[in-house]
């Protein structure tokens, strides 16, 4: 289904489900939805946050469950790719380096192997979580970024949305769309802030901005993909599912056009 050219037009899926304690099931799901999207039409389909295994709330079983990128999980995923020809995104427990904590981690898998990896730089130490007393926070580096059908594709992870320097770096390194696997906890507003935020980033760098979350009851759900204007071209609500979109280097060149605020703005993104 797959062409090898190199268009500037792809199908981009985001694929929402809620992860389990079960990691041979999390993998079968993974499996299973990547089959559908492909035959909707997708080339990279995009997973959440946690996908290898979660469990609510976080206790020792995660240190238990942590893999490395060359592990069964990362493993699956490329053999999975291999047999869709798709492009898998999806979030991982990767073992640490204290011996203590685990990584959060954001892999992009083709049937080759790794093409980018990325380890959440903000924890979700916010409205009465700790996720730091569990997970290692990732070091600042330079976007991870991959292509696909002439188009660049950046990695963050949930909460990190809610900074917009973190999205701002990606566009300064070229990216077209911006990648967020996320577990966006369910709370008072949340929802309304998850849309917004996924709008904002978009408009702000006028770029895609493609998301998928766990839905409910932990998560909101409502995956999508978000064009440079901040309109949502395909969604998902509260199910396990997946939508597809078309995104396009020509449609996000139009916007660009006519809103050169990347050319005009008068301020970089430095490291605190």
């Amino acid at each position: 289904m797959n062409s090898p050219t190199h268009d500037g037009t792809l199908g981009l899926a985001v694929a929402q489900f809620a992860p389990t304690d079960s990691r041979p099931e999390n993998i079968a799901t993974v499996r299973e939805l990547t089959e559908r999207a492909v035959a909707r039409g997708a080339h990279v389909v995009l997973f959440p946050e946690y996908s290898s295994y979660f469990i609510h709330p976080f206790d020792s079983s995660l240190r238990e469950n942590a893999e490395t990128l060359d592990g069964p999980f990362v493993s699956a995923l490329r053999e999975t790719a291999a047999a869709t020809g798709a492009v898998i995104v999806a979030g991982l427990l990767e073992t640490a380096t204290d011996g203590v904590r685990v990584r959060n981690t954001v892999v992009a898998v083709d049937a080759t192997g790794l093409r980018a990896t990325y380890r959440k730089t903000h924890l979700y130490d916010a409205f009465g979580q700790r996720e730091s007393d569990w997970v290692e926070p990732g070091a600042i580096s330079d976007p991870q970024t991959f292509e696909c059908r002439g188009i660049r594709f950046a990695l963050q992870t949930c909460y990190d949305l809610r900074f917009p320097e973190v999205t701002r770096t990606c566009a300064d390194a070229g990216a077209h769309v911006v990648l967020v696997p996320a577990e966006w906890v369910r709370g008072p507003l949340k929802e309304h802030h998850w849309r917004t935020l996924l709008a904002a980033r978009a408009i702000e760098n006028t770029l895609f901005v493609a998301a998928a979350d766990h839905p409910p009851p932990l998560g909101v759900g409502h995956s999508g993909v978000v064009d440079p204007q901040g309109v949502t071209l395909a969604a998902v609500g509260t199910a396990s599912d997946v939508a597809v979109a078309v995104v396009s280097l020509e449609a996000l060149e139009d916007v660009r056009r006519v809103n050169p605020a990347l050319q005009l703005r008068r301020y970089r993104v430095v490291p605190r």
